[in-house]
């Protein structure tokens, strides 16, 4: 159940008129009242005799009855409560209960209290009410309703357990704004599957992942397709800006335009300003590649985010609150930037996962900007090194940079639990979910080729990996040896071995630096950690290693998506 304190108003009989009407398209239907302050209250909806006038001087009669410079500005209070769409359909009865509810626990008519605010709830759809209400109570007072929306939320949850509903999870205020109701009828009716105010939240966010400057920022809002109005002071100083869909028109035919701040908390001028403010000059994407992509091209920027999101995870776990947080932020400018650039078969998976992060990179714990300037930088270079092919090397590489992703993404989790920040966390489990699947897809060309290689290793090198693998991982040499991607991994020693490194050692320090116990293929996450470190070829398929006849194509490695958050360690 989803409760919305609006913003306070000045007008009784505007807000009764609307609630009372057919609605912007025509979505209101049979508007009634379900409660009242008086259960004699006149009723517009179903009594022809009575007018929506009549309702408002009833509601109003206290406010007027104060001397008129005693009388506050804005004195109507109005709070929609939404079912969750899964709910049953309530009835008129079940509403009229839930309303009481409401206005008790915000402090508008606290129960058994005979001169608290007059109020009524109006109905005009199956899924949620409207209550309005004039602040001033009969005693000539004004209500108590500080923190209303908290109360309201905390109302919701004890209502979601005694009606058996969908139990949501409490916010804290940190929320990009839902869509209205007027929003989403609209968004219907112009046969889109999502509203312009989410459409434009997504858009402005990936604008944003990776750039360095106001300039950069705007040039690739332009580039989206965006009509863009910025705020000027007189000095000349950029203020803040507004966006718009080209095709989204008001009923004058002009845009519909929606400040930064109206999308999301971090998406104000100053708050994205923070981003860029503290980094270094020095760090930003190289451009010196024709068309301004990163000389190294995307498998190299991908594999920067692998490293990147290495270190990330170690902050995330053991650092300090807020440079945990910066970095969690900056995951999701990661996440952004790596969907922005996604091949197209993978694109779906990242771009949801990019999509539910988004919740989970905010809260009330302010993020210390400049310590995450290597993720940031690292979204900058995906950026710059322009869209992926998702095959040979880049789309290897890809595969290693979720690998590492999902790590970074399940420490935010467990961070955001610990917190006892429920709304981030679940936003943070679901966007896991995506990563695994867009793994999957990513890592089956490679993990298959460097298996088909394993194969292919004759039997004294392939016994002597054997040997090398249960003398550096004891605990978790028969596990991996019976994972379908062990013979990528006893490929990848010999190349580490051919590169000249020491692959016990390699292996072992792999494995040391975070616990892989819970990991469903273990051996996935040491072929990208080995072959990262080593720096070698994430993808190895050639017309040598294709050979027909080699064996089948092992399945994707399955990484274990995080559950509900607890204490308990996760990884791919």
């Amino acid at each position: 159940m989803i409760p919305s304190v609006h913003d306070m108003g000045h007008d009784t009989y505007g807000l009764l008129h609307y609630l009372y009407g057919p609605g912007k398209a025509e979505e209101h239907i049979d508007p009634h009242l379900v409660a009242a302050w008086d259960r004699l209250a006149p009723d517009p909806g179903r009594d022809p005799a009575v007018t929506e006038r009549d309702l408002k001087h009833l509601l109003d009669q206290p406010v007027m009855a104060l001397p008129e410079s005693a009388r506050p500005a804005e004195h109507v209070w109005h709070l929609s409560v939404r079912a969750a769409p899964e709910d049953p359909i309530l009835t008129d009865e079940q509403w009229a209960a839930i309303a009481r509810r409401m206005v008790s626990a915000t402090g508008i008519a606290p129960d058994g209290d005979d001169t608290a605010c007059r109020w009524a709830a109006v109905r005009h759809a199956d899924d949620h009410i409207h209550i309005i209400a004039t602040v001033v109570r009969h005693d000539g007072r004004q209500a108590r309703i500080r923190q209303d929306g908290a109360r309201s939320q905390a109302e919701a949850r004890k209502i979601e357990i005694d009606y058996g509903l969908r139990r949501l999870n409490t916010g804290d205020g940190t929320a990009a704004k839902r869509p209205t109701s007027a929003e989403r009828h609209k968004a219907r009716r112009q046969g889109r599957e999502r509203t312009a105010r989410e459409e434009l939240r997504e858009t402005v966010r990936r604008a944003v992942a990776g750039v360095t400057s106001e300039e950069e920022f705007f040039d690739h809002l332009a580039d989206a397709g965006l009509l863009i109005r910025k705020r000027v002071a007189p000095s000349g100083d950029l203020l803040g800006y507004k966006v718009a869909l080209p095709n989204d028109l008001n009923k004058d035919g002009e845009p519909v335009f929606y400040p930064g701040a109206r999308l999301a908390p971090d998406l104000s001028l100053p708050r994205i300003r923070e981003r860029w403010s503290a980094g270094n000059p020095d760090q930003a994407p190289s451009t010196d590649a024709p068309g301004g992509m990163a000389p190294d091209g995307p498998s190299a920027a991908r594999r920067r985010i692998a490293s990147a999101a290495w270190t990330a995870v170690l902050i995330v776990e053991h650092g300090d609150d807020a440079v945990a947080a910066a970095y969690i932020a900056a995951a999701g400018e990661v996440l952004d930037a790596l969907a922005k650039t996604s091949a197209a078969h993978t694109r779906q998976e990242l771009r949801a996962a990019a999509s539910a992060f988004e919740r989970a990179s905010r809260s009330h714990v302010r993020a210390e900007r400049g310590t995450d300037r290597a993720l940031r930088q690292a979204a900058g270079d995906l950026v710059h090194g322009g869209p992926a092919l998702g095959r040979g090397e880049d789309g290897a590489s890809t595969a290693m940079a979720i690998d590492m992703l999902f790590f970074l993404i399940t420490a935010a989790m467990l961070w955001h639990a610990k917190k006892g920040h429920a709304q981030q966390a679940d936003a943070a489990r679901q966007a896991a979910e995506h990563l695994r699947s867009a793994y999957q897809t990513a890592a089956a060309q490679p993990i298959g080729a460097l298996s088909r290689r394993g194969r292919n290793l004759t039997r004294p090198l392939l016994q002597r990996q054997t040997v090398l693998l249960r003398e550096a991982l004891p605990e978790l040499a028969e596990q991996i040896l019976a994972e379908p991607g062990w013979h990528a991994l006893a490929a990848t020693l010999a190349d580490v071995k051919a590169a000249g490194h020491d692959p016990a050692a390699l292996l072992s320090d792999a494995a040391e630096r975070r616990e892989l116990g819970t990991a469903d293929s273990v051996s996935d996450v040491l072929v990208w950690r080995l072959r990262r470190t080593a720096g070698l070829p994430a993808d190895t398929s050639d017309k040598v290693n294709r050979r027909p006849g080699t064996g089948p194509s092992p399945r994707p490695a399955r990484q274990r998506t995080p559950g509900r958050p607890g204490p308990q360690r996760t990884g791919p």
